[in-house]
């Protein structure tokens, strides 16, 4: 008991000076964050930049601070450095995905594929960037899901960058019945496209014939609008294109199939037999 007693007053004061070090000085280092980011800001310095460089000063500051906080507790923190550097080879080699995550972030950061509100497809997934951290990049979907993809995993990755240009074209691949007047298609297609004018005059839309299908004749309808535009236009032509094929009696077909049968009884083969309902394919 006494000897516990003794460590205590011998020690105790040096750990209650490490631990006070320690979470004043996480603090300090989370205050010293923000302020970094608060005046990026105000230098109105590029949003990805500013927030990949608010997380990499913070994990800095917090080792200067885990290092005081040992220094607190009397240990070398010169042969420290000797030891962490040996650690810190070990470690890396056992974390070479992490490693190459932060290297990744800067290159993304560096190179800009992409900015912070940007929407991106990458990796099977799509998303509005939100923030590009030291390991990782948080996306956020459409329907409001967050996704946080490793840097590595974008660095290696095909990327569209569905923001980067001021213009877009919408395709559309428009079905019409063989037995439809094609001409007539023709003009109300142009007539949908011209009564938008949300619709870009230069570079002209583009309303031709592209297949003759198995079982229609295909059109491409393909405008040009405003990026901010693209998913609001898409679906108003869909619907006008649609609701205008119900009011001239134009036919969408499905697709379909006829099946023939072939049936041998007693030697003798029946005729073929064409199921005038079709077979959805």
């Amino acid at each position: 008991m006494k000897l516990l007693q003794g460590m205590a007053l011998k020690h105790g004061g040096k750990v209650i000076s490490a631990i006070v070090v320690f979470f004043v000085g996480r603090m300090i280092s989370r205050m010293a964050s923000a302020m970094l980011v608060r005046a990026s800001k105000k230098a109105r310095i590029d949003q990805t930049l500013m927030g990949f460089i608010g997380n990499l000063a913070y994990v800095l500051m917090l080792c200067v601070v885990c290092i005081a906080a040992l220094s607190c507790l009397g240990v070398d923190t010169t042969s420290l450095t000797a030891v962490l550097a040996a650690a810190g080879f070990a470690i890396g080699m056992a974390l070479q995905g992490t490693l190459g995550n932060f290297a990744s972030g800067a290159l993304l950061v560096f190179f800009k594929p992409f900015r912070v509100g940007d929407m991106i497809d990458v990796a099977g997934v799509s998303g509005h960037v939100v923030e590009i951290q030291i390991f990782n990049t948080i996306l956020r979907t459409p329907d409001n899901v967050r996704i946080i993809v490793p840097n590595l995993t974008l660095t290696g990755a095909t990327i569209r960058n569905l923001s980067a240009e001021p213009h877009r074209r919408i395709d559309l691949v428009i079905g019409t019945s063989y037995h439809d007047d094609l001409r007539a298609v023709r003009r109300f297609l142009e007539e949908v496209v011209q009564s938008d004018s949300r619709i870009l005059a230069e570079p002209a839309p583009v309303v031709a014939v592209s297949e003759l299908g198995d079982s229609s004749v295909n059109f491409v309808v393909r405008p040009w609008v405003l990026n901010s535009n693209f998913q609001a236009v898409k679906f108003h032509l869909i619907e006008q294109i649609k609701l205008g094929f119900d009011e001239r009696g134009l036919t969408i077909p499905f697709p379909s199939r006829d099946v023939f049968v072939h049936h041998s009884m007693d030697d003798k083969t029946l005729p073929f037999i064409n199921d005038a309902s079709s077979v959805a394919a």
